[in-house]
């Protein structure tokens, strides 16, 4: 076989392709299988959980719906009822307002 400056050409190329290994290790493109596999499975957890929020999303979204519909049927009950003592509709409470205290029984 011909030598070029000293080194044979199968000696060479042994040395790229173990410089070319190294330097794939070094920048993280070459990885255990062990590494990739976590890499893949961790990957898998977090769409599971993804899918999980959602369909927890999805149900608050449809219990907050009933909720409001809920409020909905009670205000318009507490509108409809009648008022005690004549008062009016125009009749209107202010945050100050307080309703007057029932004496307490002694015990």
């Amino acid at each position: 076989m011909s030598e070029v400056f000293g080194i044979n050409a199968s000696d060479a190329g042994l040395g790229a392709l173990l410089t070319l290994v190294v330097l794939l290790i070094l920048t993280g493109r070459l990885v255990p299988r062990r590494t990739h596999e976590d890499v893949l499975a961790d990957r898998d957890n977090w769409r599971q959980a993804y899918l999980q929020s959602e369909a927890a999303r999805q149900l608050e979204h449809e219990h907050t719906g009933e909720l409001l519909e809920m409020a909905r049927l009670g205000g318009h009950i507490l509108a409809a009822l009648p008022h005690p003592d004549g008062q009016a509709d125009e009749e209107e409470v202010k945050a100050g307002d307080r309703m007057a205290q029932a004496p307490r029984a002694r015990s």
